[in-house]
Order: structure tokens, then sequence, then C-alpha cells
């Protein structure tokens, strides 16, 4: 009773409510032998269980749209993967039933992908939500997933599937708290999208009683259970002080004392444009094409296929500016025909732009399609490269974009180390960078972004992440050029503040965060940001950093 729990907050607001639990996972089918004549009809039965699930996540993916389906629909490519399909179809025939063949076959598939390398091994979590669907399709049990209820609640979950997260109706599902998970996981990018408050890598929130009243503070990290009336009334108030700050917030990104920010949207595809221009975005700063090649991971989208994604996020953006990510391919966003499979490391072997450099022809057919879609428009087409490390490998992307007749400006993402301390080296060859901290942070710390274990690795709060930022943004103010986010740390209002001061150009987020950080930033100078960004870095930890900063711009 009235306990204070803390995790990672990555989806702002305040919900208030009882505790309802995610339906449990499905029970290990037993290990029955069935007769040989059987097999066919047990083989029969797994296809048309796989099938019906393959389609019922896309079904999802359609009705979510957006990056949700992305998501939804790799992950029905998981389902429907020849090879685990082919090891389910022979454990069968040697005696197994459907159910059972299907669970042998995703354990075995499962340990590969953790045995695989801590960036692939993330995607287990998707995969074990795919196992779970069918063998509760083939067991005629219900699916697991979010509970039915006429009333709405606080929805509690060890971690929660794409397919569950991208359906929440927040009309019912006040917030959520995961036990796993972290602030760049499926689940924390999808909460940001649906605008509901959530909390994940929160030990031992399973334990809490149904029915419990919670307080979810989304901002925070906080979690108070059964709240005071004080308690609720603050952050009741509080909320409604965000709020209302945020409806008077309007127009460009700018410090109370008129140092433009551009607040820009991260973006999957034509889907989430209507919500980037809701909440006022002043362009795209991460448009992520790979969504548009996992439609089909056998081979790449045709080049008029790609022109017709690409002109219609341009053409939402006449005044403003909209920097393409060309294919981020590799690791947890495999494609067959690009990306190795016999990598021991994949999130250190070959992906982003080293994949591009040895498949030239898919550069160069990506490249010339946006410079197909760019013509005519007055949009400022920007592109740039994923996972460049040196000079070498800016000089390799900024000469096939010149080949290809690429007239728009040429840049590279920070997500090494390597190209945070090169930053100046490496823009002798481009025009810009833009900081994905979520793999600045991955790489930086050896912490993969989707293990709740190491997830205090992947707080965008770290000082020595804020020293990479500095080091880079500091770089490129020196030759001239901008350097902007485009991680999730640019969702984050206060950390929005800190980045600014650190001399970030430019901050790109889903659309949801923009109207938070924009109000945010209206409160505050400059030199406030400045002496906060000092303040996060002289700290030792991500939570002192945090308190320090939010004692600068508090005043206190």
């Amino acid at each position: 009773m009235g306990a204070t729990l803390r995790g990672l907050g990555v989806s702002h607001g305040v919900a208030i409510g009882g505790v309802r639990h995610m339906g449990t996972a499905v029970l290990e089918p037993p290990a029955r032998q069935i007769r040989r004549e059987d097999a066919p009809g047990e083989q029969d039965r797994a296809r048309r269980a796989v099938e019906a699930v393959a389609a019922d996540l896309n079904s999802r993916g359609q009705r979510a749209g957006g990056e949700a389906q992305a998501v939804l629909e790799a992950q029905a490519l998981m389902a429907q993967d020849p090879e685990l399909l082919a090891d389910v179809e022979r454990r069968i025939g040697v005696g197994s039933t459907a159910e059972r063949g299907v669970y042998d076959a995703f354990a075995s598939y499962r340990a590969l992908l953790a045995d695989a390398g801590d960036y692939i091994a993330g995607r287990v979590a998707d995969l074990d939500d795919v196992r779970n669907r069918i063998v509760a399709l083939l067991l005629g049990v219900p699916m697991p997933g979010v509970p039915d209820s006429d009333t709405p609640y606080v929805l509690i979950a060890r971690d929660l599937a794409p397919a569950d997260t991208a359906l929440l109706d927040p009309a019912l599902v006040l917030g959520f708290v995961t036990e796993e998970g972290g602030p760049t996981s499926h689940s924390a990018i999808l909460a940001r999208a649906l605008g509901v408050p959530a909390v994940v890598a929160l030990p031992g929130a399973g334990e809490l009683a149904e029915g419990t009243v919670v307080a979810v503070d989304g901002g925070s990290g906080e979690v108070f259970v059964e709240p005071s009336t004080a308690r609720r009334t603050a952050l009741t108030e509080a909320a409604a002080k965000d709020k209302a700050a945020l409806a008077a917030s309007s127009g460009p990104g700018t410090t109370s004392d008129g140092h433009r920010v551009p607040l820009l949207a991260n973006v999957g595809g034509p889907a989430d444009v209507a919500a980037a221009l809701a909440a006022g975005a002043e362009g795209v700063g991460l448009y992520r094409t790979e969504f548009l090649f996992l439609d089909d991971s056998a081979r790449a989208p045709s080049e008029e296929k790609q022109v017709e994604a690409y002109r219609q996020v341009l053409a939402a953006f006449p005044e403003g500016r909209v920097v393409v990510r060309v294919l981020d391919a590799g690791a947890d966003k495999p494609l067959d025909f690009l990306t190795p499979s016999d990598e021991p490391n994949p999130a250190l072997g070959v992906r982003g732009l080293r994949t591009l450099l040895d498949h030239p022809d898919v550069l160069r057919t990506q490249l010339r399609a946006l410079a197909t879609a760019a013509r005519g428009l007055p949009t400022g087409l920007e592109v740039m490269a994923p996972m460049v490390a040196d000079r070498q490998d800016a000089k390799g992307f900024a000469d096939a974009c010149r080949d290809a007749g690429i007239s728009a400006k040429v840049g590279v993402m920070v997500e090494i180390p390597s190209a945070a301390l090169r930053a100046r080296s490496i823009l002798r060859e481009v025009e810009f960078l833009s900081l994905g901290t979520n793999d600045l942070a991955q790489y930086t710390f050896a912490a993969d972004r989707q293990v709740g274990a190491v997830s205090r690795y992947q707080d965008p709060w770290q000082p020595a992440l804020l020293d990479l930022v500095a080091f880079a943004a500091g770089g490129a103010g020196a030759e001239g050029r901008s350097c902007g986010v485009c991680g999730e740390a640019a969702a984050d209002p206060l950390l929005a503040c800190v980045l600014v001061g650190l001399g970030v150009s430019s901050l790109s987020m889903g659309a949801s965060s923009i109207p938070y950080v924009r109000g945010t930033l209206a409160r505050h100078t400059l030199a406030e940001c400045e002496r906060a960004a000092a303040a996060a870095r002289g700290a030792d930890s991500a939570e002192e950093a945090r308190q320090a900063a939010r004692g600068v711009l508090s005043g206190e």
C-alpha cells in the first residue's frame, strides 16, 4: 500500500485506474504421439493454423496502419517462414501432433535466435507471440492477449507483443506497465504512437493484484500503488497543466528567447503523414524506408513502387524538409535477398550502409527513385545513410548519391561511437549529421535495446551518451553544419531541452510527442538549456543527470 515503483517512462501522460493483467501465455501442449496415417491431416491442420494467424496479424496491421502495420506484417512473415514450416511438418511426420510440432519447431528456432547475438535475440518476444497464437488456435483455447472489459483499466503484462499494443483501445486501456522491454522496444514506440501512458522495465509489476488501483506516470516512469487522494490530485492537476500548455503551444519549435529548433516527425511511410501534420511537424526528420522493403523480404520493391511511396510523403510537406534514411537492413531487420544468414553477431556485422555498399544495385535503385520522387516538388529532400563508421563510409555514400543524380543534401546517421568522435572528418564528405540515439546507446554500452535486463544502459540520460552527443554536435558546429537527433531521446521534453543545450540543431520524434516537446522548449531560454546540459553531463548516472537537469530547468 502506498508503494512507489520505478521503471522507465516511455510514453507521456498520467493514467489512474484498476489493474488488469494480460491473458496468460499458452501452456505447453502434451507430447502425444499420433499414428503415421494421421500425419497428413495434422500437417494440413498446422498449415491452416499458420495461415490463419498470419492473416490475422496482417489484418490487425491494416487496421492499425503506420509503424504498427510494418511490425505486424513482419510478425506474419515470421509465422510463414518456409524453413520453420518445413520443420513443423517434419516433426509431425515422425509422430508429433500439430500443436506439439509447432511448439517444438518454434522452440528450436527460438534457440537459434537467442544464440545469434543480442540484437537478433530481441525478436524472441515477437516469435513467442506468433507461436502462442498458432498453438492456441490448434488447441481451441482463447488467444493470449488484452483482457475483455467494459470499464477502463491499467494493463499489466510481462511484455506486450506488437499485435496487442497496436490495437489497444485508449478509451479502455488507460495506460500500461510491463516488466520487460526498453525505451526503444516495439511496445514503447507503438505506445507513443497511440498516445497511451506507459512504463516499461518495471520488475515485479506482474505481482500487483488484480483490481489494485495504480497511478502511472509515463513521463517519470513512476507507478504509485494505491495512491492517496493528495497524490491523485497532484498528478491529475499536473497532467491538466501539461494538457493546457500543449493546447496553447503551436507554430515552429523555439526556445522562449527565440532560438529556433525545428521539430520534425519520424515516419515509416505515407500512413504516418496525417498524424505528423496534425501534431504540427515542420517536416520529417526520419523516414524509415525499410518498412517499404519489409512488405516482401524476398525481393526489393520496384523502382515505381518506391517513387510512389516517397512522393506521397514529400508532397505532404511542401514548405518543410524531409530527411530520408536509405534502407537500413540487417540485424533485427533481415531481408532474405540481402542479409547474410550465417553471421555470428549480425548487430556487429554487415548491416545498414555496409549492406548497401555490398549491393550497389539496390542502393542505386533507391536513390534513383528518390531523385524521381522529388522532381518538381518544393520540399527540401535530404538523404542520409545508416550505420556510418568513418569518413570512408561517408565518402562511399556521397559518391553513390552523386552517381545516381541526387541533388538533395546528403548526410549520415551517427549511431556508432566512432562516427561521433570523428564527426568533423565525416562532415568533410557530407552536409549534415543525424544522431540515432537508440543505436548509439546500444553500441556505446554493449547493451541490446530490446533486452529489459540491460535497459538501464539504454537510458538516453546516460552521461556518456550525452558526452557523445555533445562531441558530434560540437564537431558539426565547428564545420558550420547541422546536427539533429532522430532517436527516441528527442521525444522526452526535458531531455529535448538538454539536447538543444548540447548544440543539437533539430529534433525528430513520434508525432504524438511533438506538442509536449514544443511546449517545454517554449518555457526555457537557450542559456537555461545549456546550463541544464552542463549539469546533466556533470552527473555520474542517468538518474542523477535527469535530476540535475530538472533542477536547473525548474529553478530549484
